[in-house]
């Protein structure tokens, strides 16, 4: 007999006081509620009043372990297949950086540029007024370049999953059409490089039909809410069919001292969630596959006080880009931290995930990202506000000019 099949079950339940009672039993304290309702004619219906109505996992000895490949069990059931290993299939390339740079020119910012950028930040703020951005004096320009390398490594990583859905009486794609295939040998549609999905797919041949284990195969249990009895002590008068130093009758239950429950309708009892009614279920191992693109980014030392979030977000000029199966660190660019970065972010990026993901891509950038300190006299105060990346963004550390109109400011 397997270890589910329900043959010889009995569910016994222990009461607060050391009472206990038998599957079909009624308790003492439901007389009242019960009434005149025989709850013997029920006994085919599994008495679940004590358990949660959502649905639960089967005991893990219910279902046969997966084979064991390539994987390595892990938490709440799931087990991760190690990717097969593929060597890089192409050797480092030499670069020649001067010519990289000679033909990456980032415009200078004049004065009149200076202007316009802080006017159309000005005018995108409600609470800013635009004098001051037409009166100030711009006093002087301190203009920087910076260097922000970029690294993505698209991945794919596989794990694997015990799952079920009720049975509909469907074809069972089991065992007995042949051994699933391993995790890693399924093909699928990749998404398109860098942008990421999850997809979820039913191994082939891994189905198997097993009785629901929520109800024991019986497709409902008694209602949570009044036990199977349908009816509930009316809580207006607390089933004395009149409220307390009333005589007339009471109005919600009319004088019934009881009220069809609100969780089954009346009916005792209510369709088990788990199968839907359908009284088994159909479990079957659940391949998850996860698509994601790590991002390791890093900017340049600068001596302005601009603030380092808004330059890794800021729009650059594109300096550099190598894109492949696998990238090498750059280890000859002029300016020595860049090449750090290459180093650090290309073996972060490895060790993250050798032993759970493959990686599909990589792609490493570096742009050149300008950066302007424009410093400015009005009113008799000097102060500054800055201009960064190619599409001219604005921060200003204290406009002279700021009131409210009214609005909430986040």
């Amino acid at each position: 007999m397997g270890p589910c099949s329900g043959r010889g079950l009995r569910v016994v339940f222990q009461i607060q006081g050391g009472l206990s009672l038998l599957e079909g039993q009624t308790p003492p304290w439901l007389d009242v509620w019960t009434m005149d309702r025989d709850l013997s004619e029920d006994d085919s219906v599994v008495d679940l009043s004590f358990e949660a109505e959502s649905p639960l996992a089967p005991p893990a000895e219910l279902l046969e372990r997966l084979p064991s490949y390539d994987w390595l069990l892990q938490g709440g059931g799931q087990q991760i297949f190690f990717p097969p290993l593929e060597a890089p299939g192409r050797s480092q390339e030499q670069r020649s950086w001067s010519s990289f740079l000679e033909h990456s020119r980032v415009p200078m910012v004049t004065e009149e540029v200076a202007r316009e950028a802080l006017l159309s930040f000005v005018n995108s703020k409600c609470c800013y007024g635009r004098e001051a951005a037409g009166d100030l004096i711009i006093q002087e320009l301190k203009q920087q370049t910076l260097c922000r390398y970029r690294l993505e490594t698209f991945s794919e990583s596989r794990i694997s999953e015990w799952t079920f859905e009720p049975f509909t009486n469907r074809s069972v794609d089991g065992p007995h059409r042949g051994a699933s295939p391993r995790l890693w040998d399924i093909k699928v549609q990749v998404p398109p490089m860098f942008q990421e999905d999850i997809k979820k797919f039913q191994v082939p041949h891994s189905a198997l039909v097993k009785e629901c284990h929520k109800c024991h195969g019986r497709g409902r249990y008694k209602c949570s809410g009044c036990h199977g009895a349908g009816m509930m002590r009316c809580s207006s008068c607390s089933g004395a069919k009149r409220k307390a130093k009333q005589p007339r009758r009471c109005q919600v239950c009319s004088g019934s001292g009881r009220r069809r429950c609100s969780t089954c309708s009346g009916r005792g009892n209510k369709t088990c969630a788990t199968c839907k009614g359908e009284k088994k279920l159909l479990h079957f191992t659940q391949l998850i596959i996860t698509w994601k693109n790590s991002l390791f980014e890093f900017v340049s030392e600068h001596q302005l006080n601009c603030p380092g979030e808004l330059l890794a977000k800021a729009k650059g000029e594109n300096l550099f880009k190598d894109e492949n199966v696998v990238v090498y660190p750059i280890v000859d660019f002029p300016l020595r931290e860049i090449s750090l970065a290459s180093q650090r972010g290309i073996a972060e990026h490895s060790a993250m995930l050798a032993s759970r993901a493959r990686i599909l891509q990589q792609r490493q950038t570096i742009e050149l990202i300008p950066l302007t300190e424009v410093r400015y006299w009005y009113q008799g105060k000097t102060d500054v506000y800055y201009i960064y990346g190619t599409d001219h963004r604005v921060y200003v550390v204290d406009y002279p000019e700021r009131y409210c109109c009214g609005c909430t400011i986040i």
